[in-house]
């Protein structure tokens, strides 16, 4: 195998992460296509949504440092911000701050976000039902492999 055959790997793991990508993709995206604000009340606006959308890459990157069951809350975190996307777009929709166009393609993004974390987190319960499951048969303890202790 030569040398660009092989796979790059990222100092920061969460960088190899498809939905790290498409999280800091979203951010960029509508950072660059939100219209400048008119008002007061339309920059608090998208400086909100503009931190949402940057928290969902942010929470993403921080938990990816963390225990499994750790990732899987900051997973949940970055699903909330989503949330706080979907009503941001609703409201910049309606206030005339998003076209058409980019209210679709800004509920197009957050779906296949809210996709992707749903795949992972899916993937990260499963990988601790297995590291139960094992443990639990090898010496009887289902605890034993547990991250915190009691």
């Amino acid at each position: 195998m030569d040398q660009q055959e092989e796979k790059i790997v990222n100092f920061f793991r969460f960088e190899d992460l498809r939905v790290y990508a498409k999280a800091t993709d979203y951010a960029t995206w509508l950072a660059s296509n939100l219209g400048a604000p008119r008002t007061d009340s339309e920059k608090a606006l998208v400086n909100s949504f503009c931190h949402s959308s940057y928290d969902i890459a942010l929470n993403i990157a921080e938990g990816s440092s963390r225990s499994k069951s750790q990732f899987d809350h900051y997973l949940k975190i970055s699903k909330t911000a989503i949330r706080e996307c979907v009503v941001y777009t609703e409201i910049s929709h309606n206030l005339g701050v998003m076209t058409e166009e980019q209210f679709n393609q800004s509920r197009e993004y957050l779906m296949e976000l809210t996709r992707m974390l749903g795949a992972l987190i899916i993937s990260l319960q499963r990988s601790a039902e297995r590291r139960h499951e094992s443990s639990a048969d090898e010496d009887g303890d289902p605890y034993a492999n547990d991250e915190m202790s009691y």
